[in-house]
């Protein structure tokens, strides 16, 4: 045995555990860390581990995981949510970027036009990765930036297809020609037929098979195969192995035990994952990086303003305000983990020669190390954009004239669900109302449908004045930002101390914050959850509503402090919960049509006896029956109303729903 590989190994193994570790303390994307660390103990650091070939081999297995796992995430039915986002934003994204790469490279620097759409093709590519890391822990994810650097995410990760596919030819190894082109995809085009036809008619057969074994190991090792198998295949027929290893992911989402398959093979993916990155940073010469600072110095510049000025284009083609196209754009400023898989195909190929590969490594590290930084204040960069930008809001001309006119009226940020349903309501109670929202696509359907909405920033003070924030009697905030939140909190106060201000917010660690800057009630969806699931646990042990109402009160009385932990010391000033549970209560029972005890005399169903619980009356039609005799029968919607402590309540609806005793 090679225990040298085995040491190597041993090695990165240590250092991608210590490297999560740190990552997640301070709150960088593993990614980063993952990188740094392949420059710090590669050939070109400190030489820690030298065996690059070893570490390269179990790299491609994770570019292999990778796809595979993306391969099973995509749904045509997750695709319609942002379809306008993935097709349109994703497209001109990736077009435009080639097509600034072309007009740079080739037409100004003389850069041949096959590698200058080569390196259009590298650097239009984003960090999936880093990118949804960092927007999922700011609770971006949902938000406007959050759905449609999503949309644009996928598209690149679904034309890494066809760029692989081109490689061969842009590098001259395959003929040029328009009828070689189209050969090219047509047999890939066929490629992908036959896999589906395969995914459709004769894997959910097969996989059957393979879970009808009960043996987990079995179920494993066939998904090995498959997403292994499948990748050996397209490489063999000319493709990559990344394309068999996507399509191999899409022939298991069509199955219904994908889930599974995620579940057992992600430990997997995470480990050859993080030694795909590892080996990238271990691939840079830090002499050649040293050597040539300035000109990656350049080229990093370069790539962080063409891809921001594209993004930002692409969103105000979309609809999208300037803030968002701004914070967008510095989201997907950096070059892609996918970028890497494809010089490695275009430097096998010849056309990224080593001395560039160098230079285009170094810069790709520092864009992805950079991103957290860049996203981090790309808000801040973002509010100043508007009066730099021209904003100018758009939206329903009932919502421009509302906002102007109005008086005493409610301001609703945001038209989700949340901000849906409080319109339905206002509009029933007839109270007056405008809605502010980013997304464009809501605002035109909004406005067709006759809401008085605004396209706007909730925070901007531009935007609420046009919605008349000065006037309003109040405002509630149901956006999925919780930085732009903030801002808005903040300026509705300044604009407005009388205003009634209520915000819904996804974390609970948003609460105080919020309350600092004004607002006078902040809901927060993790903790109503909560009370939600306890107060119908209360109302199945039969506590009375007026003593549940009590508690769900205290709770919102101290900001949910009890919940939070925060305010562990405070007791309610109500008895607690489980001196009721001791105590008596009364209920009523309906008896329903061909329910048991209806046709039966009390002596027959002997409900005290066999329960504990005591029947004081029974309800028929517009008559009561108290204190009825052991003769009396019971009829189909009769409602019996009964007294006794919870527990025995408890089993006296179980028995007069069952007939069977406890």
């Amino acid at each position: 045995m090679n225990f040298a590989i085995l040491q190597q190994l041993v090695i990165l193994l240590a250092a991608a555990v210590l490297i999560i570790y740190a990552s997640h303390k301070i709150k960088i994307p593993s990614v980063v860390g993952f990188l740094l660390t392949g420059v710090l103990i590669g050939p070109g650091g400190l030489a820690v581990v030298k065996d690059t070939e070893t570490i390269s081999v179990l790299a491609e297995i994770g570019v292999i995981m990778l796809l595979f796992t993306i391969g099973i995430e995509f749904t045509l039915e997750g695709l319609k949510r942002i379809q306008r986002n993935f097709w349109v934003g994703g497209g001109l994204q990736v077009l435009l970027t080639v097509s600034a790469a072309v007009f740079v490279l080739a037409l100004l620097l003389k850069v041949p036009v096959k590698e200058a759409v080569f390196f259009g093709f590298l650097v239009s590519l984003s960090s999936t990765a880093v990118v949804l890391k960092i927007l999922s822990d700011r609770g971006e994810i949902d938000a406007p930036q959050g759905q449609l650097s999503l949309g644009i995410l996928i598209f690149q990760d679904m034309a890494i297809v066809p760029m692989i596919v081109l490689v061969p030819i842009l590098a001259g190894i395959r003929a040029a020609s328009p009828t070689a082109i189209l050969l090219r995809f047509l047999v890939g085009g066929a490629i992908i037929a036959a896999v589906f036809f395969v995914a459709r008619f004769l894997m959910p057969r097969l996989l059957r098979l393979v879970v009808g074994t009960r043996i987990r190991e079995v179920f494993l090792f066939s998904t090995l195969v498959i997403c292994l198998g499948m990748a050996w295949l397209t490489s063999s027929l000319g493709l990559s192995l990344a394309l068999g290893a996507f399509l191999a992911g899409v022939v298991i989402s069509e199955s219904k035990y994908s889930h599974q398959v995620v579940s057992d093979i992600l430990p997997f993916k995470d480990v050859f994952n993080s030694l795909f990155f590892i080996s990238i940073g271990m691939l840079l010469d830090t002499s050649v990086v040293w050597r040539s600072r300035l000109v990656i110095a350049a080229i990093l510049v370069s790539v962080l303003l063409l891809k921001t000025v594209v993004v930002v284009l692409t969103a105000r083609l979309l609809g999208h305000s300037p803030r968002i196209a701004l914070v967008t754009g510095l989201a997907l400023a950096q070059i892609g983990e996918f970028s890497f898989v494809l010089a490695g195909v275009g430097r096998a190929n010849g056309l990224l020669p080593d001395d560039v590969f160098q230079l285009f490594l170094a810069a790709s590290i520092l864009t992805i190390l950079a991103t957290p930084f860049v996203i981090h204040a790309s808000p801040a960069l973002a509010a100043r954009t508007p009066r730099a930008l021209k904003w100018k809001s758009r939206g329903s001309k009932a919502g421009r004239e509302s906002g102007k006119k109005l008086k005493d009226h409610v301001i609703v940020a945001g038209f989700g669900l949340n901000g849906r349903n409080l319109a339905h309501v206002l509009k029933e109670a007839g109270i007056p109302y405008v809605i502010l929202e980013l997304n464009p696509e809501t605002v035109h359907l909004a406005a067709r449908d006759g809401e008085p909405i605004i396209f706007g920033d909730a925070s901007s003070r531009t935007i609420l004045k046009e919605a008349g924030m000065e006037r309003a009697k109040g405002m509630v905030i149901a956006i999925s930002d919780p930085a732009m939140t903030r801002r808005a909190v903040r300026a509705a106060r300044d604009m407005n101390k009388s205003a009634f201000l209520i915000v819904r917010t996804r974390y609970s660690s948003e609460i105080d914050g919020l309350f600092r800057l004004g607002a006078d009630d902040v809901i927060p969806e993790e903790f109503e959850t909560s009370i939600e699931i306890f107060t119908r646990v209360l109302e199945k042990l039969f506590i009375p509503k007026n003593i549940i109402d009590a508690q769900v009160k205290v709770l919102r009385g101290e900001c949910y402090g009890i919940l939070r932990g925060s305010c562990a010391a405070v007791r309610p000033s109500l008895e607690r919960i489980a001196d009721f549970m001791a105590a008596g209560t009364a209920e009523t029972f309906y008896v329903t049509k061909g329910a048991w005890p209806a046709g039966k005399k009390l002596k027959t169903i002997n409900l005290r006896k066999r329960t504990g619980a005591t029947l004081i009356a029974v309800v028929r039609g517009d008559r009561s029956f108290t204190s009825p005799g052991a003769d009396f029968m019971i009829e189909e919607g009769d409602t019996l109303v009964l007294v006794a402590n919870h527990r025995d309540m408890n089993r006296a609806f179980g028995f007069l729903t069952t007939g069977v005793g406890t």
